[in-house]
């Protein structure tokens, strides 16, 4: 399957899988903007669906009805990675996608085959248009959505070091303790991991980084450096 146009020698298509806390969205947008390449967060896209739907009364846990209204938001993926964009039908929603109502109802969208097959159809054709490659970061861009892409990793970390990454980015009266924020990533990724369509899951080919003990520079580093050897063929 052909998912990416190469327009130039250069080009390269990166894919950085893993749960929520492990450093992808960091790490993805530094590789992005250190070698060049274009960046695209798929998770905001499932989140921008999924505030779409809250937004239109849509009840997210009637499968059919997720289903029927799939294919109605426009969404819009800017991919600068030094300004990553979002918009549904015309809207910035960057914001209001990281809201707790919608993390807590992403999972529930993102498991609909109508949604995943719309959402997937968007990031590959973001991806075949990107003109010096991209880096494209998600739970399932390894394995189903991009499965030509030249470099696979799969980031991993301790549940506790997740937990408290994760914890760190809520703010306000959304900040939770660790152990409430560590039940919530348990329950996203049993639903993510167990979902029939398009599961959470490392690709055969992935390279699986572990970055519980490294700093974000170290992970970035690493990555960098496993995108720039196959650029040359080393």
């Amino acid at each position: 399957m052909e998912t990416a146009a190469r327009t130039a020698p250069a080009a390269v298509i990166v894919a950085i899988d893993g749960p929520a806390g492990t450093g992808k969205s960091s790490t993805s947008k530094a590789v992005a903007a250190k070698l060049g390449l274009g960046y695209l967060d798929t998770g905001a896209q499932y989140r921008a669906i999924t505030w779409w739907m809250v937004n239109n009364g849509i009840d997210v846990e009637d499968a059919v009805a997720v289903a029927d209204a799939a294919a109605k938001p426009v969404i819009v993926s800017g991919t600068d990675p030094a300004a990553p964009t979002i918009t549904v039908d015309g809207t910035d929603v960057a914001g209001p996608i990281r809201t707790q109502e919608v993390t807590s109802r992403v999972s529930a969208v993102s498991a609909v085959a109508e949604v995943r097959t719309r959402i997937t159809e968007l990031q590959r054709t973001i991806a075949a248009e990107a003109p010096h490659g991209i880096v494209v970061e998600g739970r399932d861009i390894g394995t189903t959505v991009l499965p030509d892409a030249d470099v696979k990793i799969f980031l991993t970390a301790s549940a506790e070091a997740r937990a408290a990454r994760r914890s760190g980015e809520l703010k306000g009266k959304e900040a939770a303790d660790l152990a409430a924020t560590q039940a919530a990533l348990a329950k996203r990724d049993a639903l993510d991991s167990g979902r029939k369509t398009s599961p959470l899951a490392k690709a055969d080919d992935a390279i699986e980084v572990d970055t519980t003990e490294l700093t974000l520079d170290q992970v970035i580093e690493c990555v960098v450096t496993l995108v720039e050897e196959k650029r040359t063929g080393v």
